[in-house]
Protein backbone atom coordinates (compact mmCIF):
# COMPACT_ATOMS: atom_id res chain seq x y z
CA UNK A 1 0.00 0.00 0.00
CA UNK A 2 2.93 2.57 0.71
CA UNK A 3 4.61 1.98 -2.36
CA UNK A 4 1.37 2.60 -4.26
CA UNK A 5 1.31 5.97 -2.27
CA UNK A 6 4.66 6.23 -3.21
CA UNK A 7 4.56 5.96 -7.06
CA UNK A 8 1.61 8.00 -6.98
CA UNK A 9 3.35 10.99 -5.77
CA UNK A 10 6.42 10.50 -8.03
CA UNK A 11 3.75 10.32 -10.81
CA UNK A 12 2.22 13.91 -9.96
CA UNK A 13 5.85 15.84 -9.43
CA UNK A 14 6.77 14.02 -12.45
CA UNK A 15 3.72 15.91 -14.20
CA UNK A 16 4.19 18.72 -12.79
CA UNK A 17 7.52 19.23 -13.74
CA UNK A 18 6.51 18.59 -17.36
CA UNK A 19 3.94 21.33 -17.21
CA UNK A 20 6.91 24.20 -15.92
CA UNK A 21 8.88 23.22 -18.55
CA UNK A 22 6.31 23.40 -21.17
CA UNK A 23 5.16 26.96 -19.45
CA UNK A 24 8.77 28.07 -19.20
CA UNK A 25 9.74 27.21 -23.53
CA UNK A 26 6.63 29.32 -23.80
CA UNK A 27 7.51 32.00 -22.48
CA UNK A 28 11.37 31.85 -23.89
CA UNK A 29 9.49 31.68 -27.05
CA UNK A 30 7.29 34.55 -27.01
CA UNK A 31 9.79 37.08 -25.69
CA UNK A 32 12.17 36.10 -28.10
CA UNK A 33 10.06 37.62 -30.83
CA UNK A 34 11.74 40.93 -31.98
CA UNK A 35 9.84 43.82 -30.95
CA UNK A 36 8.85 46.05 -34.16
CA UNK A 37 10.16 49.60 -32.90
CA UNK A 38 7.83 52.94 -33.43
CA UNK A 39 8.52 55.68 -36.27
CA UNK A 40 9.63 58.84 -34.43
CA UNK A 41 7.46 61.44 -36.31
CA UNK A 42 9.28 64.40 -35.84
CA UNK A 43 7.38 67.57 -34.70
CA UNK A 44 6.79 70.26 -37.56
CA UNK A 45 8.53 73.87 -36.48
CA UNK A 46 6.03 76.48 -35.05
CA UNK A 47 6.63 80.26 -35.05
CA UNK A 48 7.82 81.29 -31.93
CA UNK A 49 8.94 84.88 -30.78
CA UNK A 50 12.26 85.69 -29.85
CA UNK A 51 14.17 88.17 -29.20
CA UNK A 52 17.10 89.82 -31.02
CA UNK A 53 18.79 91.62 -27.63
CA UNK A 54 19.31 91.04 -24.93
CA UNK A 55 15.56 92.43 -22.83
CA UNK A 56 16.32 94.17 -19.35
CA UNK A 57 13.79 93.18 -16.64
CA UNK A 58 11.65 95.93 -15.82
CA UNK A 59 11.94 98.20 -19.01
CA UNK A 60 8.55 97.43 -21.47
CA UNK A 61 9.74 95.11 -24.54
CA UNK A 62 10.16 97.64 -28.02
CA UNK A 63 8.63 96.09 -31.32
CA UNK A 64 11.88 96.01 -33.04
CA UNK A 65 13.25 93.77 -30.24
CA UNK A 66 11.33 90.77 -31.03
CA UNK A 67 11.70 88.46 -34.23
CA UNK A 68 9.22 85.13 -35.20
CA UNK A 69 11.75 82.38 -35.94
CA UNK A 70 10.27 78.64 -36.42
CA UNK A 71 11.15 76.85 -33.38
CA UNK A 72 10.70 72.92 -33.15
CA UNK A 73 9.13 71.73 -30.50
CA UNK A 74 7.67 75.09 -28.79
CA UNK A 75 8.67 75.72 -25.46
CA UNK A 76 5.47 76.00 -23.05
CA UNK A 77 4.20 79.63 -22.80
CA UNK A 78 5.81 80.62 -26.10
CA UNK A 79 4.40 83.67 -27.80
CA UNK A 80 3.74 83.30 -31.82
CA UNK A 81 2.45 86.83 -32.31
CA UNK A 82 5.06 89.81 -31.51
CA UNK A 83 2.00 92.32 -31.60
CA UNK A 84 1.26 90.68 -28.21
CA UNK A 85 4.57 91.04 -26.57
CA UNK A 86 5.36 94.85 -27.06
CA UNK A 87 4.93 97.19 -24.33
CA UNK A 88 4.75 93.87 -21.91
CA UNK A 89 8.25 94.13 -18.77
CA UNK A 90 10.15 91.18 -18.70
CA UNK A 91 10.21 89.86 -14.79
CA UNK A 92 13.88 88.88 -15.42
CA UNK A 93 16.52 89.55 -18.32
CA UNK A 94 15.77 87.42 -21.51
CA UNK A 95 18.62 86.74 -23.34
CA UNK A 96 19.25 87.33 -26.91
CA UNK A 97 17.76 84.74 -29.40
CA UNK A 98 16.00 83.17 -26.34
CA UNK A 99 12.05 82.47 -26.53
CA UNK A 100 9.91 85.30 -24.96
CA UNK A 101 7.29 82.93 -22.74
CA UNK A 102 5.00 83.88 -20.28
CA UNK A 103 6.44 83.01 -17.38
CA UNK A 104 9.12 85.37 -18.03
CA UNK A 105 6.92 88.50 -18.23
CA UNK A 106 5.56 90.76 -15.33
CA UNK A 107 1.63 89.53 -14.55
CA UNK A 108 -1.28 90.07 -12.34
CA UNK A 109 -2.24 93.05 -10.78
CA UNK A 110 1.41 95.00 -12.02
CA UNK A 111 -0.07 94.49 -15.61
CA UNK A 112 -3.05 96.34 -14.48
CA UNK A 113 -2.02 99.81 -12.78
CA UNK A 114 -0.85 102.10 -15.46
CA UNK A 115 1.78 104.79 -14.80
CA UNK A 116 1.15 107.29 -12.48
CA UNK A 117 -1.04 105.07 -10.36
CA UNK A 118 -0.41 103.03 -7.21
CA UNK A 119 -2.19 100.26 -6.00
CA UNK A 120 -3.14 100.74 -2.99
CA UNK A 121 -5.13 98.13 -0.36
CA UNK A 122 -7.84 99.31 1.60
CA UNK A 123 -9.80 97.90 4.37
CA UNK A 124 -13.83 97.15 3.54
CA UNK A 125 -16.95 95.84 4.48
CA UNK A 126 -20.46 95.02 3.46
CA UNK A 127 -21.42 98.69 4.94
CA UNK A 128 -18.23 100.79 3.06
CA UNK A 129 -18.31 98.84 -0.24
CA UNK A 130 -21.93 98.59 -1.61
CA UNK A 131 -23.14 95.81 0.19
CA UNK A 132 -19.78 94.04 -0.83
CA UNK A 133 -20.65 93.97 -4.57
CA UNK A 134 -17.57 95.62 -6.35
CA UNK A 135 -16.30 93.95 -9.01
CA UNK A 136 -12.67 94.82 -10.41
CA UNK A 137 -12.92 96.94 -13.01
CA UNK A 138 -15.83 99.10 -11.39
CA UNK A 139 -15.24 102.92 -10.59
CA UNK A 140 -15.73 104.15 -6.97
CA UNK A 141 -15.98 107.43 -5.70
CA UNK A 142 -13.98 107.43 -2.09
CA UNK A 143 -15.40 109.85 0.68
CA UNK A 144 -13.70 110.32 4.37
CA UNK A 145 -15.54 110.64 7.41
CA UNK A 146 -14.08 112.34 10.34
CA UNK A 147 -15.48 112.40 13.86
CA UNK A 148 -14.46 115.66 15.74
CA UNK A 149 -11.50 115.19 18.52
CA UNK A 150 -12.27 114.65 21.78
CA UNK A 151 -10.56 118.10 22.69
CA UNK A 152 -12.56 119.98 19.98
CA UNK A 153 -11.20 122.87 18.58
CA UNK A 154 -10.96 124.56 22.56
CA UNK A 155 -7.86 122.48 22.61
CA UNK A 156 -6.60 122.98 18.71
CA UNK A 157 -7.27 120.03 17.69
CA UNK A 158 -6.64 118.68 14.23
CA UNK A 159 -10.01 117.64 13.85
CA UNK A 160 -12.92 120.68 14.53
CA UNK A 161 -15.44 119.42 13.83
CA UNK A 162 -17.18 116.05 12.39
CA UNK A 163 -17.31 115.84 8.82
CA UNK A 164 -17.76 114.04 5.31
CA UNK A 165 -16.60 114.74 2.10
CA UNK A 166 -15.45 113.65 -1.13
CA UNK A 167 -11.27 112.64 -1.03
CA UNK A 168 -11.10 111.60 -4.90
CA UNK A 169 -13.80 110.60 -7.76
CA UNK A 170 -13.69 107.70 -10.45
CA UNK A 171 -11.23 105.35 -8.95
CA UNK A 172 -10.32 102.11 -10.39
CA UNK A 173 -11.19 99.01 -8.81
CA UNK A 174 -8.19 96.41 -9.05
CA UNK A 175 -9.43 93.82 -7.03
CA UNK A 176 -11.67 92.60 -4.50
CA UNK A 177 -11.70 90.26 -2.09
CA UNK A 178 -9.96 87.46 -4.01
CA UNK A 179 -11.62 88.52 -7.42
CA UNK A 180 -9.49 90.09 -9.57
CA UNK A 181 -9.15 90.47 -13.41
CA UNK A 182 -8.10 87.46 -14.68
CA UNK A 183 -10.24 85.52 -11.72
CA UNK A 184 -13.74 87.64 -12.01
CA UNK A 185 -16.33 85.10 -12.18
CA UNK A 186 -19.05 87.82 -12.44
CA UNK A 187 -20.48 87.49 -8.89
CA UNK A 188 -18.58 87.52 -5.47
CA UNK A 189 -20.96 84.76 -3.70
CA UNK A 190 -18.96 81.91 -4.21
CA UNK A 191 -21.39 79.69 -3.42
CA UNK A 192 -23.07 81.57 -0.16
CA UNK A 193 -26.51 80.75 -1.03
CA UNK A 194 -25.97 83.84 -3.87
CA UNK A 195 -25.23 85.95 -1.34
CA UNK A 196 -22.26 88.43 -0.99
CA UNK A 197 -19.00 86.89 0.19
CA UNK A 198 -18.10 89.04 3.49
CA UNK A 199 -14.52 90.45 1.57
CA UNK A 200 -12.25 92.49 3.46
CA UNK A 201 -9.71 94.15 1.51
CA UNK A 202 -10.14 96.56 -1.97
CA UNK A 203 -7.66 97.13 -4.26
CA UNK A 204 -7.58 100.70 -5.71
CA UNK A 205 -5.71 102.15 -8.34
CA UNK A 206 -4.71 105.19 -6.98
CA UNK A 207 -2.53 108.35 -8.46
CA UNK A 208 0.87 108.66 -7.22
CA UNK A 209 -0.02 112.33 -5.81
CA UNK A 210 -2.92 111.16 -3.68
CA UNK A 211 -1.82 108.00 -2.08
CA UNK A 212 -0.70 110.39 1.22
CA UNK A 213 -4.37 111.37 1.12
CA UNK A 214 -5.95 108.25 1.05
CA UNK A 215 -3.96 106.43 3.68
CA UNK A 216 -3.51 109.03 5.90
CA UNK A 217 -7.78 109.28 5.97
CA UNK A 218 -7.57 105.35 6.18
CA UNK A 219 -5.79 105.92 8.84
CA UNK A 220 -7.52 108.49 11.01
CA UNK A 221 -11.18 108.09 9.76
CA UNK A 222 -13.69 105.84 7.76
CA UNK A 223 -13.53 105.40 4.10
CA UNK A 224 -16.85 104.99 2.56
CA UNK A 225 -16.73 103.56 -1.69
CA UNK A 226 -19.90 104.58 -3.51
CA UNK A 227 -19.96 103.00 -7.22
CA UNK A 228 -20.66 105.25 -9.94
CA UNK A 229 -21.42 104.65 -14.04
CA UNK A 230 -18.34 104.47 -15.53
CA UNK A 231 -19.82 106.83 -18.49
CA UNK A 232 -20.07 109.14 -15.36
CA UNK A 233 -16.95 111.53 -16.34
CA UNK A 234 -17.64 114.14 -13.83
CA UNK A 235 -14.66 114.43 -11.63
CA UNK A 236 -13.94 116.14 -8.62
CA UNK A 237 -11.39 118.89 -10.15
CA UNK A 238 -10.23 120.08 -6.47
CA UNK A 239 -10.21 118.44 -3.32
CA UNK A 240 -7.99 117.99 -0.31
CA UNK A 241 -6.71 114.64 -1.85
CA UNK A 242 -6.62 116.66 -5.89
CA UNK A 243 -3.87 118.95 -5.44
CA UNK A 244 -4.05 120.48 -9.06
CA UNK A 245 -2.50 124.33 -8.47
CA UNK A 246 0.79 122.84 -7.89
CA UNK A 247 3.95 122.39 -10.19
CA UNK A 248 5.35 119.82 -8.11
CA UNK A 249 5.53 115.55 -9.87
CA UNK A 250 3.13 113.72 -8.32
CA UNK A 251 6.11 111.91 -6.47
CA UNK A 252 7.00 115.32 -5.34
CA UNK A 253 3.84 115.85 -4.02
CA UNK A 254 3.43 112.69 -2.11
CA UNK A 255 6.20 113.11 -0.45
CA UNK A 256 5.58 116.66 0.70
CA UNK A 257 3.16 114.52 2.10
CA UNK A 258 -0.57 116.49 3.85
CA UNK A 259 -1.39 116.81 7.51
CA UNK A 260 -4.75 115.83 9.17
CA UNK A 261 -5.51 119.47 9.60
CA UNK A 262 -5.55 120.00 5.65
CA UNK A 263 -7.39 116.67 5.42
CA UNK A 264 -9.96 118.03 7.65
CA UNK A 265 -10.03 121.41 6.34
CA UNK A 266 -9.29 122.58 9.96
CA UNK A 267 -7.55 125.85 10.17
CA UNK A 268 -4.29 125.63 12.53
CA UNK A 269 -5.36 128.70 14.61
CA UNK A 270 -8.88 127.27 15.17
CA UNK A 271 -9.88 128.41 18.45
CA UNK A 272 -13.69 128.21 20.12
CA UNK A 273 -15.38 131.45 20.28
CA UNK A 274 -15.52 131.29 23.95
CA UNK A 275 -16.20 134.78 25.75
CA UNK A 276 -13.12 134.01 28.12
CA UNK A 277 -12.58 137.67 29.82
CA UNK A 278 -8.94 139.04 30.19
CA UNK A 279 -6.99 138.55 33.47
CA UNK A 280 -6.22 141.99 35.01
CA UNK A 281 -3.23 143.41 34.06
CA UNK A 282 -1.98 144.26 37.23
CA UNK A 283 -3.39 142.96 40.56
CA UNK A 284 -4.47 146.13 42.99
CA UNK A 285 -3.50 145.59 46.46
CA UNK A 286 -5.31 144.40 49.09
CA UNK A 287 -7.19 146.88 51.93
CA UNK A 288 -7.37 146.80 55.13
CA UNK A 289 -10.28 148.32 56.45
CA UNK A 290 -11.02 149.49 59.88
CA UNK A 291 -8.00 151.29 60.39
CA UNK A 292 -5.93 150.13 62.90
CA UNK A 293 -8.59 147.80 64.56
CA UNK A 294 -6.33 144.89 63.91
CA UNK A 295 -8.68 143.05 61.32
CA UNK A 296 -7.24 141.42 57.92
CA UNK A 297 -8.53 140.98 54.80
CA UNK A 298 -7.90 138.90 51.67
CA UNK A 299 -8.13 139.78 48.05
CA UNK A 300 -10.65 137.18 45.92
CA UNK A 301 -10.28 136.93 42.39
CA UNK A 302 -13.88 135.93 40.34
CA UNK A 303 -13.53 135.82 36.78
CA UNK A 304 -12.06 139.71 36.15
CA UNK A 305 -13.54 140.70 38.98
CA UNK A 306 -11.34 141.80 42.22
CA UNK A 307 -12.83 142.02 45.96
CA UNK A 308 -11.16 142.69 49.31
CA UNK A 309 -12.86 140.29 51.96
CA UNK A 310 -12.36 140.40 55.68
CA UNK A 311 -12.43 138.19 58.08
Amino acid sequence: MANNVTKIIAGLLIAIAVLLGIYAWMLGRSSSSPVQAQPVVAANPVPVVIATRTLPVGQPIAADALKIQPTSPAPTGAFSDPAALVGRVPARDIPASMPVVAGALVSGLAEDVQPGERAIAVRVDETNAVGNRLRPGNFVDVFLNLKREGGGAMFDGEVSQTQARLLMSKVRVLSFGDATPDRDSGNNTNGNNGQPTNTRIAVLAVPTAQVDALTLGEASGRLTLALRNPRDDELAIQTVAVRTDNKLSPSALAAAGVSLQQLSGTARTAVANVNVPPLPSRLAPAVRSGGGSGGSSIEVIRGGRSETVAY
